[in-house]
């Protein structure tokens, strides 16, 4: 049985622990076929895409994947060349979108704007980012890319570092490690806590740490999530002035850490870390962004068809 099928991605909160698994297990098998076979999964198969912000690993990572299982994408990128700029609404936008596609990818920087969007659209709807509120197959990803890298997500220790206000793939990642027992430390500026409001269910889940030094557990960690100070998030650029560079990892601070720590970013990154970090073995944002394109696979393999793959 799939229960996948025909359904919507807004919210990780939506998937218990064994269908996590079993999206991991299925990325597994995609990653694992033979690029002839794999083409065969969608063929004939349309994503719409629908971005009311700026996105190109998000964007490209869905058309790459629904590309690598025989379908194909069209979509609008950029708004100010579409009919939102002569006032058409997001729920006219979105049923016409569905109707020309099997499934639709949105991003929209009101929060609510997904759910809105799956209330109305006549085909599944995958939510790629809804203002501050979450980035689910971000942290599908994410979660991959640990389980892969470490073996493992029980028992491991995992620090968050950076914007976790404004970083919607902060929220979803919580929400999915929700599922297993692990530790974080959330390490943060000040102005730049986790919501409160935002986290009220996951207190119940995660044990978890806030501090403003970065080097307080960094000796201690399995997994160092960093992310970007989003500049366009603040209300006020003083603000954001603040805080920018707030936290660098550069090779000073990899020699503190554990031998086997992995690092990862949900990109794109500015000066967070440092670019000679890259040759490293704990680096492993690149391949968490190609494990992206196969988690996403993956997840479209199992919407668009019945019985799976």
């Amino acid at each position: 049985m799939n229960d996948f099928f025909n359904k919507d991605i807004i919210s990780i909160k939506d998937y218990t622990r064994d269908q996590l698994e079993n999206i991991f297990e299925y990325t597994d098998k995609m990653m694992a076929l033979d690029p002839i076979k794999r083409r065969e999964i969608c063929k004939g198969k349309t994503l719409s895409y629908l971005f009311y912000e700026p996105s190109t690993r998000t964007r490209l990572s869905f058309e790459s994947a629904i590309a690598s299982i025989g379908g194909n994408s069209l979509g609008i990128s950029d708004i100010s060349s579409s009919s939102t700029q002569k006032g058409e609404s997001l729920g006219d936008t979105v049923k016409i979108m569905s109707i020309y596609s099997d499934v639709l990818v949105l991003r929209h920087p009101l929060d609510g704007s997904s759910r809105f969007a799956s209330e109305i659209s006549s085909k599944p709807v995958i939510n790629a980012g809804s203002g501050t509120e979450e980035h689910p197959t971000q942290a599908i990803q994410d979660l991959f890319t640990i389980k892969k890298e470490k073996k493992k997500i029980d028992g491991l220790k995992i620090g968050i570092v950076g914007d976790l206000k404004y970083g919607r793939t902060v929220y979803s990642l919580l929400s999915g490690l929700g599922n297993y027992d692990v530790e974080v430390h959330l390490i943060s500026p000040e102005s730049l806590r986790i919501r409160s409001d935002s986290i009220y269910d996951i207190k119940k889940k995660i044990s978890f740490t806030e501090s403003t030094d970065i080097e307080e557990h960094i000796d201690d960690l399995d997994v160092v999530y960093v992310t970007r100070i989003q500049k366009e998030r603040f209300p006020d650029e003083e603000e954001y002035l603040k805080v920018k560079g707030s936290y660098i990892i550069g090779l000073d601070l990899l020699q503190k850490m554990k031998d086997d720590t992995i690092i990862l970013h949900p990109l794109p990154r500015l000066d967070e870390i440092a670019t000679d970090v890259d040759k490293t073995k704990n680096a492993k944002y690149f391949q968490q962004a190609e494990y992206g394109k196969y988690t996403r696979a993956a997840m479209l393999g199992l919407i668009l068809n019945e019985n799976g793959f």
